[in-house]
């Protein structure tokens, strides 16, 4: 009886992307238009930058080409703010500065040489290229947060 009944209910499922397309007609047409039981209307596939008003089929993008906005301005102050904390002389009498450029020097004194993991060299090049880098960061967010008003109310 379960047999008869299944025999009896032949319906076609109708899937997503389902189409009825021959051979011949989708090679004369253009626009292959698909049917889908889950959307009211068919769908013609094609490509969406191409489609007309779409400013002829140029990727058009709204990011900001400018998004740096580098100014020498920042640059040249962070440099300097930077400069004058990290030349006092805090570390056993000896700046910042003063002791990176001399672990400069006593490494290029043995120049084909590497300098060793256990150097001071690494250190101190950490050490002042992260203030320096922090220095320009907050630089460019003061200096070009005054200039566009983001710190106004």
């Amino acid at each position: 009886m379960a047999t008869t009944a299944f025999a009896t209910t032949t319906s076609t499922v109708v899937g997503l992307g389902s189409s009825s397309l021959s051979s011949s007609t989708a090679r004369t047409s253009k626009r292959l238009s698909l049917s889908s039981g889950f959307l009211r209307s068919p769908v013609a596939a094609g490509n969406p930058l191409r489609l007309e008003g779409a400013n002829g089929g140029k990727f058009m993008c709204s990011f900001q080409r400018d998004w740096l906005r580098r100014d020498l301005n920042v640059i040249g102050f962070g440099l300097i703010g930077w400069l004058a904390p990290s030349s006092i002389p805090a570390i056993d009498g000896k700046s910042l500065s003063g002791l990176f450029f001399e672990s400069i020097g006593t490494e290029l004194a043995h120049f084909p040489t590497p300098p060793a993991l256990t150097s001071q060299f690494w250190l101190w090049l950490v050490t002042w290229h992260l203030g320096l880098f922090i220095c320009l960061t907050f630089g460019q967010i003061g200096f070009k947060g005054r200039t566009e008003d983001y710190f106004e109310k």
